[in-house]
């Protein structure tokens, strides 16, 4: 399908950073306007500069003005675009805005407001993958009676997790280990889930231990038809957060990727899924998964996808909106070697991974033609808490897993971000951790190995050592360290 046979001549990008640049390279290779948006602290935003025209919004605050549904549409209708592209996070699973959108006479270019208010909630997406023969965990649901939803729970047995029924990124969840602490585990997971999506339903389910992530990548033309672009490991992550992801999932046997793939498939299918997304499933050590999630978006670590299957899922995403359907049959999906993504985040590993602020004063970027480096940072740039601490995205390839461990590596070690701390040197170990080259991956491998992960402590000596080296370093010391004075300089080396 060509660009110009596409129907949007503008696409409205209702997103920042990162996201938005990377949509915007896929419009402008199909050449179609793009709009960004920004808050009046954006204005020199990268996404800013390289759309085709930017929109400012008004907002007391930058994520505010990102999650001004009413305010962004305005402005889409004002410049004339045909389409809204969400990215993900902010207004990506609403389907509230997915309607507006659409009632406004704008395509939003991802699924169905129904579809998003379906998988979007966690209990409803929950019983629906349930009916349709995907394998759930099993859990009690959420009621105003705590002292009811304790003893329900106590029946399943512990350990249980506790989630919020809609929520996402770790926030109102918990793990409770024995019945004393459930009560206030789910007092303030309720607490939290209201705070931070409005909804303070939380429902608690088996929490298997040491448990893969795995997620499979789908794409469905709202007509019945679906298909899947592979599955990613998503296992190593700190606070139920990701920090990197793969495609494919190490040491899978392949029955059983057939049978995960295959019931994401038929998830997606069974609900007239439309555009891109994602089904999330928990993986046991004894092989058995469990339903997790359907992400009604397009992921953070879609990038693995497209470098092991070579298709450009935000090209897709907009070709199916336009009603041209599947891109491929699943019979042309096929997995070319192996990809990993590190998140690259201003953040402190050693002090529990919290956020750091700072300016990127420097940025050295690794290039090859195996590597990207997804990001939108100008030099200068301040980094605040505005925004999540994730600053990029350095994705690499490989022809196999130890190949794009190797090259992972290398390009951690290239990369350059200096004025703000990174997590770049904790990537590098986590990578080159045995555990994690042999595949013994877990969602709890980063407490499991903190000792061996941390900063190295330097002992007095070995500090004394390090200074005098990087001293040494400096022409302007030795010349006064080692410096002689006339006429002696002039005379060059000598001996009594």
């Amino acid at each position: 399908m060509t660009a110009r046979a596409l129907p949007f001549k503008k696409i409205l990008i209702a997103n920042r950073g990162e996201i938005a640049v990377r949509v915007i390279r896929t419009l402008d290779e199909l050449g179609i306007a793009s709009v960004a948006i920004h808050h009046r602290v954006e204005k020199r935003a990268k996404h800013v500069r390289l759309a085709s025209e930017a929109i400012e919004l008004e907002g007391a605050s930058p994520v505010a003005a990102h999650l001004d549904g009413p305010q962004i549409i305005a402005a889409a209708l004002r410049c004339g675009a045909d389409a809204i592209h969400p990215g993900y996070g902010f207004l990506s699973e609403n389907a509230g805005f997915a309607q507006a959108v659409a009632d406004a006479g704008i395509t939003f270019i991802g699924p169905s407001a129904g579809t998003i208010s379906l998988m979007g909630d966690k209990i409803s997406a929950r019983n629906f993958a349930e009916e349709r023969g995907v394998p759930v965990a099993p859990s009690v649901m959420p009621t105003d009676d705590l002292d009811a939803f304790a003893a329900a729970a106590e029946k399943i047995g512990f350990p249980l997790l506790i989630k919020a029924a809609a929520g996402g990124g770790g926030k109102g969840m918990s793990i409770v280990r024995e019945a004393s602490q459930l009560k206030e585990a789910a007092r303030i997971a309720a607490s939290e889930a209201q705070r931070y999506f409005k909804d303070g339903r939380v429902y608690a389910e088996v929490y298997v231990e040491k448990p893969r992530h795995i997620e499979v990548q789908v794409l469905g033309d709202g007509k019945g038809n679906a298909i899947h672009l592979m599955e990613r490991e998503c296992s190593v992550q700190r606070r139920f957060q990701k920090i990197i992801e793969e495609a494919p999932a190490a040491n899978l046997p392949a029955a059983l990727r057939d049978e995960i793939c295959a019931s994401a498939v038929r998830l997606a299918a069974a609900a007239n899924y439309k555009n891109a997304g994602t089904v999330e499933y928990i993986l046991g050590a004894d092989g058995r998964f469990f339903f997790l999630e359907m992400n009604t978006r397009l992921q953070v670590e879609h990038p693995v996808t497209e470098m092991i299957t070579g298709l450009d899922l935000v090209k897709a995403q907009i070709e199916i909106a336009a009603g041209f359907g599947l891109p491929v049959t699943q019979d042309q999906v096929r997995a070319n070697g192996h990809s990993i993504e590190c998140r690259i985040c201003a953040e402190d590993p050693d002090s529990n991974f919290m956020p750091e602020t700072g300016s990127v004063d420097y940025l050295g970027v690794p290039e090859g033609p195996h590597l990207r480096f997804e990001n939108a940072l100008n030099s200068g740039q301040k980094v605040t808490t505005d925004f999540d601490p994730m600053l990029a995205k350095l994705v690499a390839h490989g022809a196999d897993r130890n190949a794009a461990i190797a090259n992972t590596i290398e390009a951690l070690k290239d990369l350059e971000i200096l004025g703000v701390k990174t997590n770049t040197d904790y990537l590098i170990r986590v990578i080159g951790h045995p555990a994690f080259v042999a595949g013994e991956l877990h969602t709890g491998f980063i407490p499991q190995y903190a000792d061996e992960l941390a900063t190295a402590r330097l002992t007095t000596e070995e500090l004394d050592k390090a200074l005098i080296a990087a001293a040494l370093g400096f022409k302007e010391f030795r010349d006064i360290a080692f410096g002689l004075p006339e006429p002696h300089a002039s005379i060059g080396y000598w001996r009594n």
